[in-house]
């Protein structure tokens, strides 16, 4: 059949219905019970991981949990059997229920979430299509990713846009929230479009109080024209989905993360949020492949406008059989409940942290304050290099990692792929290197 005369006759595209119906089955399904996740053992039981390991790096890419899993196979086994009748019957659905489950996590409106493939696609997205006018600057920290400084700087290339970093901590460990407001509060001018961050530092464990900075950019924007107001820009993977904070709650103005990390989605997904106000900065680079819109391009419908969301989420065909499986993450999380995942994470990095401070010879480099870290913890051994501990801790078959940064730390992530006894069995390993 020819796709023209197929668009028409199906109609697809991602109504307004379509998303208020996927929003009403969200909160239905997030209230339900799942006798699998009852106790951490069955959750643990969710993920196909290497019984033999210690996994203290999963947050680097998950493993899919069985909901997941199973939805995916799902969805290639349809798309292997006919592609198109798949995707052109099931599109509309699978996208709505994907930036429903999303937003409702989240607790905003699906219509200004964006999917995207990665963190890094997200920031790439966001940064390069932030109008600015001239004159006016991105702020950023030191502290920030490889992904963040490499789309800000070739956004600086292409524009000649004035980056300006700030340092907010010194020693990581000894961070402090009044620490990191001053500095923010001192750093911010008249001429500051754009404050880019990160939640949670891959590099340090360290979690930005975002809340908080939200209230300091608030105020530098008191008496801001609207075209000159700073727009808080959050990179928030690593704590969305260990974090007991709803991206509402962050009061940021774009929220962008993976969600292939603590969330448990399929590898290959991500997102991007906004507020609407702030969306209204934003201009798409690649082009959607929302089916409303391409009918207005084939003038089988009226112009008219579409929600942002759709509009900035990049077009081409994707892993649908990975972005349309997303959802069960989110109801797998609302399930297990937020509050009760970060405690889980925190408790164990509790333990960790608290473990190393006791070793003669580790130096812990994340602060112990639950307030300032999430599941991310950093350490140095003394006269023994971080890649070389991260051999010797793999060769007894525990996974830790090293911070891909220029300062070089032994990391251990604790999550719920991971029990109290492990946490005690690692220390020992550690001890033994000290």
């Amino acid at each position: 059949m020819h796709r023209r005369n197929f668009l028409i006759r199906a109609g697809q595209t991602l109504s307004a219905a379509a998303l208020a119906s996927a929003f009403e089955r969200a909160h239905a399904l997030s209230a339900l019970p799942n006798p699998e996740s009852q106790d951490w053992e069955s959750v643990r039981a969710l993920f196909n991981v290497d019984p033999q390991i210690i996994q203290m790096s999963a947050f680097f890419l998950a493993s899919h949990p069985k909901p997941v899993r199973d939805t995916i196979e799902e969805h290639r086994r349809a798309l292997d059997a006919n592609a198109i009748d798949y995707i052109y019957a099931n599109d509309e659905k699978c996208e709505a229920a994907v930036c429903a489950a999303a937003a409702h996590y989240m607790e905003v409106e699906p219509g200004d979430v964006a999917l995207t493939d990665s963190t890094t696609m997200g920031l790439g997205l966001l940064y390069s299509s932030l109008k600015l006018s001239p004159g006016q600057e991105i702020l950023t920290t030191t502290h920030d990713h490889y992904s963040t400084e490499t789309s800000l700087r070739l956004r600086a290339e292409r524009t000649g846009t004035n980056i300006r970093r700030v340092n907010l901590y010194d020693d990581p460990e000894n961070a402090s929230s009044a620490q990191i407001l001053d500095r923010l509060s001192k750093v911010i001018t008249p001429k500051t479009r754009v404050v880019a961050v990160t939640w949670v530092h891959s590099c340090s464990g360290v979690k930005l109080p975002i809340a908080q900075m939200a209230e300091v950019v608030k105020k530098a924007n008191a008496n801001r024209a609207e075209n000159d107001r700073a727009l808080l820009c959050v990179d928030g993977v690593h704590g969305f989905g260990s974090v007991n904070q709803s991206v509402n709650d962050l009061g940021c103005d774009f929220f962008i993360s993976g969600c292939h990390k603590w969330i448990f989605g399929p590898r290959g997904t991500g997102l991007v949020w906004g507020k609407p106000e702030a969306w209204r900065v934003a201009h798409a680079t690649i082009p959607t492949f929302d089916l409303e819109a391409y009918e207005m391009w084939m003038n089988v419908k009226p112009q008219a406008p579409i929600p942002v969301g759709r509009i900035m989420s990049p077009g081409g065909f994707h892993a649908f059989e990975h972005r349309w499986s997303l959802h069960k993450a989110f109801e797998l999380h609302q399930q297990l409940g937020r509050a009760r995942v970060e405690q889980r994470i925190n408790q164990q990095n509790g333990q960790l942290k608290e473990g190393l401070s006791k070793l003669p010879g580790v130096r812990l480099r994340t602060p112990m304050s639950p307030e300032l870290s999430a599941g991310i913890t950093c350490f140095e051994i003394k006269g023994l290099a971080p890649d070389a501990a991260v051999q010797k801790l793999r060769a007894q078959n525990i996974v830790a990692s090293v911070t891909p940064y220029k300062t070089l730390y032994v990391r251990l992530s604790p999550s719920l792929l991971t029990t109290p006894e492990q946490v005690d069995q690692t220390l020992a390993a550690v001890k033994n290197l000290a």
